[in-house]
């Protein structure tokens, strides 16, 4: 009896604690999209059919596809990039690197377009007109989109990488060299093996947040119809014109695609065994 006396409020204090848990994602994260689906799915298939039948709602999914995509692959390489810089090699300012690798998260995206536009804008941007006289638009382009995403998204590659990188240490790498394993060899067979999930959640993460992306890509692509504007600039613009339906479907779509890569990576990501592990 004494011992579940003094273990019962120790219980009861743990269900508390989940239940607070449970409860405040339920209002912040389940509740809210719950309602999306909802609504999407209100009169049927009808909304879905209304959106994929607007030109313009299928152009900027297919656009938002194509700046995602490559953000992703910008983000991969220099995000491994980085990684390895921070931790492999000793440098000069190496610390203030790292903090910058953190600027997107504290920077507003608007301010990021801005910035953008600001450099590469072909009238008032310091490098837009020298771009612009090579014949490259970056400002209300795709090129500017593609950087504004990359941008907001590289610390969730950087972030996943490090503390594996940390953690697994160089023997197995300086063993691969003193067998006479070149740099190349060693980063392909030995670092991005014991990498590989941690670059994959990165990558998953960073096509979530890109997909979503809207301010920085609000500022710096000008918000074209049919040209180039995102998907989350059509759910805007649906919305204050509205045409509900339509918002809600796409904004669905963004939702289900972010959702199902990252379950999807959760599934296949073997929970027995870690990155250290040699492949």
């Amino acid at each position: 009896m004494s011992s579940r006396r003094l273990n019962s409020p120790r219980t009861t204090g743990t269900y508390v604690r989940r239940a607070l848990v449970i409860g405040y994602l339920f209002l912040l994260v389940i509740w809210p999209l719950s309602l999306v689906v909802l609504h999407t799915f209100d009169g049927g298939l009808e909304n879905m059919r209304a959106a994929l039948s607007d030109p313009n709602v299928v152009i900027a999914l297919q656009m938002t596809v194509y700046v995602a995509a490559w953000a992703v692959v910008l983000n991969t390489v220099f995000g491994i990039g980085i990684s390895l810089l921070l931790v492999r090699v000793e440098f000069p300012g190496r610390r203030l690197l790292s903090v910058l690798v953190d600027l997107p998260l504290s920077v507003s995206p608007v301010v990021v377009g801005l910035a953008l536009l600001l450099a590469y804008g072909s009238t008032e941007g310091l490098f837009g007109p020298a771009l612009k006289d090579a014949g490259l638009q970056v400002a209300y382009a795709p090129p500017g989109m593609i950087l504004a995403t990359a941008f907001i998204s590289l610390p969730l590659v950087v972030r996943e990488i490090v503390p594996v990188l940390q953690e697994i240490g160089t023997d197995q790498e300086l063993a691969a060299q003193s067998l006479g394993a070149g740099g190349w060899q060693t980063f392909w067979r030995i670092t991005l093996p014991s990498i590989r999930w941690a670059v994959v959640y990165g990558v998953v993460l960073s096509l979530a947040r890109a997909l979503g992306e809207f301010g920085a890509v609000k500022i710096i692509s000008g918000n074209l119809i049919g040209k180039t504007q995102t998907a989350t600039l059509v759910v805007e613009q649906k919305y204050q014109d509205f045409e509900q339906g339509a918002a809600y479907a796409t904004s669905f779509l963004l939702a289900l695609i972010a959702v199902a890569a990252i379950v999807v990576v959760a599934i296949l990501r073997p929970s027995h065994s870690t990155d250290q592990e040699n492949p």
